[in-house]
């Protein structure tokens, strides 16, 4: 790092601390705070929505896929997502924005109170609050390896270092401070892609060569699908991304809660998939060509660093290094953002509701429990090895779980899963946990997309069949009439609750 690299950063950081200021002056109360008071244009949600979906760990742990494997890393990561957001724009992104705008949601979990019951959206938030904690804690563990490559930061110094600028302006700015700083860092990301595509084609020989390059890897790294990364595999995921990336992954919903209306968030939708399907070939191409300027490195993880730090001027390093540090912020503190929003709003309520009453979110309580939930997600940073390491917790644990917890979420939303209640959520979630169990630590040899696979199709089977079975069965009005108002943006502001009225958990 060259003094260029330093004042590149500090220039940076001030914009930060900007951003950060003129969000605080938008923040009145936890409205503003989870769902910027619903008046978040769709341009920048859908460009939040895009970044926040992501962190260094695509720096890092998918580098290393990229750097071994080759062309399949854009076929089961990026293409997957832009197929299930897109789906996600017809099917669940406006209905998230409707539901704001019928119950005044801040919350993803607030709705289910009334789709199911208390109990029903307890246990959903509870569990999902566990899970992030973990996958919070990857992403942590993924920027301190970057930071080591750039500063030689040894890595427990790196995490904590993340973790409290990232608690800096999530407790101060909330949503919006999110919103601005994920725009700001896809800006500097699209300056440092740049040069690094640059710096790598002129190393080849000229741009040329980054259409024949693979004439100079393993035939096998041209390849779409390749061991251990199959179709059964990306179809897997297309699954999992499809309900993770609508809303299952808490922090996206509110991009679409904190849209004005059901079309605002639809077009932001469009406009993350089509990010999510063109913006990763400029990032993995780079990794593509790593084995050839870089051949034989002992750890592939650290590919993406070593390349900048050797191949890129001085200052545009220190761009490279802020592109990568700050997409880890963009995910992990919209990720503090959603999960203190179900602790404040769902949670605590539920326990306490004499001390906590969600018509009065106190921002010290909101500020509060992001602190808390950094200082865990940094605890479980220093100790990612104990979890099989960043890879494991991003792939196999995460997306494991997440389908169980986001199918009762995801799919209560839609009419045509209006019979399925509680007693199938419940029992949906169950499942799907158990078969995690059971393929990951019981039965042996199995391939890493039956073990993400088999809890999602188990939940997504029982939950569908518990309601498809039961034809004659009745449902409550009001989810009748809350389902039917989810349709249109007219159906969902005609008849809605006054301003301030939060839903009733009772």
């Amino acid at each position: 790092m060259k003094l260029a690299d330093l004042i590149v950063i500090g220039v940076y950081i001030v914009l930060v601390i900007g951003a950060t200021y003129w969000s605080l002056k938008q923040v009145k109360n936890s409205n503003d705070f989870f769902a910027a008071g619903g008046k978040l244009p769709w341009w920048l949600s859908g460009v939040s929505h895009h970044m926040s979906g992501y962190s260094a760990a695509v720096f890092v742990a998918y580098a290393a896929v990229a750097y071994n494997y080759g062309f399949t890393m854009y076929v089961w990561w990026a293409v997957p997502i832009a197929i299930g957001v897109f789906a996600g724009s017809i099917l669940f992104a406006p209905r998230w924005a409707r539901l704001r705008l019928r119950l005044n949601i801040e919350s993803p979990m607030e709705y289910l109170s009334i789709r199911y019951n208390v109990p029903t959206q307890q246990l959903m938030a509870w569990s999902g609050v566990l899970l992030k904690v973990f996958d919070v804690g990857a992403k942590w563990a993924a920027i301190a390896v970057i930071l080591n490559v750039f500063t030689g930061l040894d890595l427990v110094t790196g995490i904590i270092i993340s973790g409290a600028i990232g608690l800096f302006y999530t407790a101060i700015g909330g949503l919006w401070a999110d919103a601005l700083n994920d725009f700001g860092q896809f800006i500097v990301q699209l300056i440092a892609a740049a040069a690094m595509i640059v710096a790598v084609a002129t190393q080849l020989g000229g741009f040329g060569e980054l259409l024949t390059m693979w004439d100079r890897l393993p035939a096998e790294n041209s390849m779409p699908l390749r061991e251990p990364y199959t179709l059964g595999f990306v179809l897997a995921y297309l699954l999992i991304y499809t309900f993770s990336y609508n809303g299952g992954t808490w922090n996206l919903a509110q991009r679409f809660i904190a849209s004005p209306r059901g079309k605002d968030a639809q077009k932001a939708a469009l406009l993350s998939s089509v990010l999510y399907l063109v913006w990763p070939l400029f990032i993995f191409y780079p990794m593509w060509a790593a084995p050839i300027l870089f051949p034989g490195l002992e750890d592939p993880t650290k590919s993406y660093s070593i390349m900048a730090t050797e191949l890129l001027p001085s200052g545009l390093v220190g761009m490279v290094l802020i592109a990568m540090f700050t997409q880890t912020l963009a995910m992990t503190s919209s990720d503090a953002n959603a999960i203190t929003a179900v602790v404040t709003r769902d949670i605590l309520p539920a326990m306490f509701p004499k001390r906590f009453n969600k018509n009065k979110t106190s921002l010290f309580a909101v500020r509060l429990t992001v602190l808390i939930f950094i200082l865990i997600t940094v605890v479980i940073a220093m100790n990612a090895k104990s979890f099989g390491g960043v890879l494991d917790l991003l792939i196999i644990w995460f997306g494991g779980l997440v389908g169980p917890i986001s199918i009762p979420m995801l799919l209560g939303l839609l009419s045509w899963f209006r019979r399925s209640g509680s007693a199938a959520a419940i029992t949906s979630w169950c499942a799907g946990i158990i078969v995690f169990i059971l393929v990951k630590f019981v039965i042996p040899d199995l391939s890493t997309a039956a073990v993400v696979a088999s809890p999602v199709l188990t939940s997504l089977v029982i939950y569908a069949g518990m309601g498809w079975l039961n034809p004659n069965k009745k449902v409550r009005p009001e989810v009748d009439e809350l389902l039917n108002a989810l349709n249109n943006d007219e159906d969902a502001v005609r008849g809605k609750p006054p301003a301030g009225t939060a839903i009733d958990a009772s």
